[in-house]
């Protein structure tokens, strides 16, 4: 066997195609196989320079290793596109050696890594914000009982929003590689400008680094990429996931570094099984109390009814009650409130009292909270008069149409409703338009500089024009001095709630008339409308 013949064995074992190079970084040599079936053989190269060969972001180094190379020195491997057509490229690495005897000839040998792939930039489903990446993974982990763990990877790519047209179809790409990687092609979320999250199954061990590398070394950019990862498992209440995701979602945006993406989901995630676990015990022990403040006729100042406010020492009431409708706890504790009430209403002395009991939204989602009101009211059903079901959080109500029908069974039994924090938005007239309600609280955002602001007068007076055609009491909240009170009973507001009336306290006691408003007797509660 020829000495030539063993050696050009032993490259082919190595490589595909084998180049000899002039010192410029001309082939003058080509054998072995072309970079695609429309290009069986390498010997159509000879004649070109090497760095036209292959994509954008590999021409610069091949042209600098064959400028430094130097005789009997090895130099480090290049990954590179290898072009086989205007449309398609593919995956190469190149080796690049200098013989003394040789020199100044340089050789070359390509090995492919692959198949050749379309080079035209992908169209990929829309990314997700955070808010519906979140969504996602909810409905992700309802649907696991018991099911796979979720996995979600945190991507930080360096330098992509640069301008140019390079960087845009680079993050075209990369939105392309993230939406195929997640778990249905369609999961992947921008939380920033350089910064995603895409939910993937956790077994899937695709290089997502590596991919969105090639992905910027497409359009001739080397774009430094980071990820890290947080495995969901759906052991774990999916409130308390949700949490934790979210607190490392914001973490990312924040631009706090993927390192607190991670670490902000397992700290809070620990967090917040301990904080579930409190609310618990909190609920079954029955470990908070009730304020109650009075809401007032503002034509007579007389005391119309009050509304029973949850207190948990010296815990913000509203984190503690937002914290049991992300953890879905909620249901349980706005019982437990409308048990104390109405134990409240059955003391001596209550007999006349009228109480608005908050009820969540998301308690609504079942029939739960309703049949325990009505069984807890069922040996004194006259109590039933006496109640007010405020329902916050009305964008909780996943079903409107299963909430309006419980709502009709509270009406149908005698006790009243009322939609809490109305505004202006679509969402509220879609509630009210769909929700069966007898009162709206206005939301005090808009209460607040009703005295002086010619717009929340415009605002409030539309709302009271539309309750009014709709046969709907109206109150409204944090009314704190006259001039605010004043201003909303001149715009036809029938009621109000804020300190200038009364104060949240532990029993409730009738709140005297304004000096403002005239009263028939001070301390009479009015009956409801």
């Amino acid at each position: 066997m020829l000495t030539k013949s063993r050696l050009l064995g032993l490259a082919f074992a190595a490589a595909d195609t084998l180049l000899e190079l002039t010192a410029d970084g001309q082939v003058s040599l080509a054998i072995g196989a072309g970079p695609c079936p429309a290009s069986p053989t390498a010997d159509h190269w000879i004649g070109l320079p090497l760095a036209s060969l292959v994509g954008k972001a590999g021409q610069k180094p091949v042209a600098d290793a064959i400028a430094a190379i130097q005789p009997n020195v090895r130099l480090t491997p290049l990954d590179v596109l290898i072009v086989c057509d205007p449309e398609r490229v593919r995956r190469a690495r190149v080796r690049l050696f200098q013989l003394p005897e040789l020199a100044p000839l340089v050789c070359c040998a390509i090995a492919y890594d692959g198949a050749p792939f379309n080079l035209a930039v992908p169209i990929a489903p829309p990314m997700l914000d955070p808010g519906r990446l979140l969504s996602r993974v909810r409905d992700d982990l309802c649907r696991a009982v018991p099911g796979p763990e979720l996995a979600v990877s945190f991507v930080d790519v360096a330098g992509l929003n640069t301008p140019g047209e390079a960087h845009l179809r680079a993050a075209a790409r990369i939105e392309a590689v993230l939406q195929a990687a997640s778990i249905d092609g369609a999961s992947a979320a921008r939380l920033a400008p350089e910064r995603f999250a895409v939910v993937r199954a956790p077994g899937d061990d695709e290089d997502l680094a590596a991919d969105i590398h090639e992905a910027g070394a497409a359009e001739g950019l080397a774009l430094p990429v980071q990820t890290s990862q947080v495995t969901l498992s759906p052991e774990t209440p999916t409130g308390a996931t949700i949490r934790a995701l979210r607190f490392a979602l914001e973490a990312c945006i924040r631009d706090g570094g993927l390192e607190s993406a991670g670490t902000a989901f397992s700290d809070n995630l620990s967090r917040t099984m301990k904080e579930a676990d409190r609310f618990r015990a909190i609920v079954r022990d029955r470990d908070f109390a009730l304020d109650y403040q009075p809401v007032v006729d503002l034509a007579t100042g007389v005391t119309h009814h009050f509304e029973a406010l949850a207190r948990f020492g010296t815990r913000p009431p509203a984190a503690s009650i937002h914290l049991a409708e992300e953890l879905g706890l909620i249901e349980g504790f706005d019982l437990a409130v409308a048990e104390k009430v109405l134990r409240q209403l059955r003391q001596p002395g209550f007999g006349l009292t009228r109480v608005a009991v908050n009820v969540s939204g998301a308690s609504l989602g079942a029939d739960t909270w309703v049949d325990g009101l009505l069984r807890m009211t069922a040996t004194v059903p006259d109590i039933r008069r006496r109640l007010l079901v405020e329902v916050t959080e009305t964008a909780a109500v996943a079903d409107i149409e299963a909430a309006t029908r419980r709502l009709k069974v509270l009406r149908d039994a005698g006790i009243k409703v009322c939609l809490d924090d109305f505004g202006v938005g679509a969402a509220s007239l879609d509630y009210l338009h769909r929700l069966p309600a007898d009162t709206v609280k206005i939301d005090g955002r808009f209460v607040r500089e009703v005295a002086t602001d010619s717009r929340s007068q415009a605002l409030i007076g539309h709302l009271v024009g539309l309750c009014t055609e709709l046969k709907l009491d109206v109150i409204a909240e944090m009314i704190e001095h006259p001039e605010q009170s004043e201003a909303v009973r001149k715009l036809g507001v029938g009621f109000g709630q804020g300190w200038l009336f009364g104060r949240p306290a532990p029993e409730p006691v009738a709140a005297g008339p304004s000096k403002d408003i005239p009263a028939r007797r001070r301390g009479e509660v009015a009956a409801w409308g």
